[in-house]
């Protein structure tokens, strides 16, 4: 089992007026998290160690695939406070269709604080399309192969 880690650093913005993470800026943290784990990475971008997981998606501008979100379902297990900390934000490849993927998630607390607090399960499907033609598209055997490392059990959530 590989699982993506992306820390994702909470703006003060995000805070709504009961203290603590509102639900779009939560979608908002999800798609930081999927862009940084799964697309394609410029030349430039490189991590702390120098170096980068192979993509998984190019959905950059100009690469030919869009990606489109289909559906998605969050359940919070526990508010989120302002954290100076970046949030672990752990990605995963739940499911793999013909022209879809389910990203799975999972956001905890930062690394090194203890103990570890899950706040949020989630899973967004994805769809392949063609950026000229507008319709959805089969995921290559590339893909595929780049998903594979990533491939696990999709999210359990509490409620069906």
């Amino acid at each position: 089992m590989a699982r993506l880690h992306a820390p994702i650093r909470l703006r003060w913005s995000d805070i709504d007026a009961y203290g603590h993470v509102n639900n779009s800026a939560m979608l908002r943290l999800l798609e930081e998290a999927r862009i940084a784990g799964f697309w394609g990475h410029d030349p430039s971008d490189v991590d702390a160690d120098g170096d980068l997981p192979d993509p998984i998606i190019d959905g950059r501008p100009g690469s030919g695939t869009m990606t489109v979100i289909a559906a998605q379902r969050l359940e919070y297990l526990a508010s989120i406070p302002y954290l100076r900390r970046p949030l672990d934000v752990q990605l995963w490849i739940g499911r793999i269709g013909g022209a879809s993927i389910d990203v799975s998630y999972e956001v905890w607390s930062p690394v090194g604080v203890e103990p570890a607090v899950l706040y949020t399960r989630a899973t967004t499907a994805l769809v392949m399309v063609d950026a000229a033609t507008n319709r959805p598209r089969r995921l290559t055997e590339a893909e595929r192969a780049a998903c594979a490392p990533y491939i696990e059990e999709p999210v359990a959530f509490s409620r069906p």
